[in-house]
């Protein structure tokens, strides 16, 4: 193993400033990318598809669960994957293993499901025996995977709804999926985004001072938050760097 060289701090800190340059560079374009994924057009998804979750049968608008937006992981567990029944495909097994806590998410009107083949017998036993528990897992009864173009491999589609319409707005899928897992990943490739002050989205847009609407994921149902020691927190940390430039 050739490693690099061994420097005095000085000299590392001046290393770290001058890739930092090109980290910004990075921060920037990724910015600007979901800048793009916000003007995406939309297609009106018309088919009833049908699926199965532990509640009993429900349609793709029931997926929102009442929220604005609707992100929707095609995970592969099912007769003939690799682990059935005991476990889940290892790629899809190590996407849900990243999966933040949907309450930030659901925060943002926007609601994270998988979606698999398997009976949710099945699932309800998976997500108990992984620690999954926190993510919503429906089962596929029809042709939503194949017509979505996750059927014979992961992705992740997005979703918004206008009312009881549907739009398909956004996919990632192959090496795309490594990044998925974080709030600001799953935002970042929703119509909506992040839906804060500093970005560049769309006139009429719903976005609101950054960091503020945050919370603990067990406390957004409070009726008194965010916190004052919160706000005042917040207060501090955008005065001090621009966020649009960081």
């Amino acid at each position: 193993m050739k490693t690099p060289p061994i420097v005095t701090p000085q000299e590392w800190e001046a290393a770290r400033l001058e890739l930092l340059v090109e980290e910004k560079r990075l921060t920037r374009a990724r910015d600007a990318l979901a800048a793009k994924r916000r003007r995406m057009p939309w297609v009106e998804i018309e088919q009833r598809y049908r699926f199965e979750g532990p509640d009993g049968p429900a349609g793709l608008l029931d997926l929102f669960a009442g929220r604005r937006q609707l992100i929707v992981y095609r995970a592969f567990f099912e007769p003939g994957v690799h682990g059935w029944p005991d476990h889940a495909c290892v790629g899809c097994s190590n996407v849900a293993d990243q999966v933040a806590h949907p309450a930030h998410l659901n925060a943002r009107d926007t609601t994270l499901v998988f979606v698999s083949r398997a009976p949710q017998a099945a699932i309800a036993r998976l997500k108990a025996r992984m620690g999954w528990e926190h993510i919503p897992w429906f089962t596929l009864t029809d042709d939503f995977d194949a017509d979505l173009g996750v059927d014979e491999w992961h992705g992740t589609n997005a979703f918004i709804r206008d009312d009881e319409r549907v739009f398909r707005t956004y996919l990632v899928d192959n090496r795309g999926d490594e990044a998925m897992g974080g709030t600001w990943s799953y935002l970042d490739i929703t119509a909506l985004g992040r839906q804060e002050t500093w970005e560049d989205s769309p006139e009429g847009y719903p976005q609101t001072p950054p960091y503020v609407w945050q919370n603990w994921h067990d406390a957004y149902e409070d009726a008194a938050q965010p916190t004052a020691e919160w706000l005042e927190q917040v207060e501090r940390g955008v005065a001090a760097f621009d966020h649009s430039e960081s």
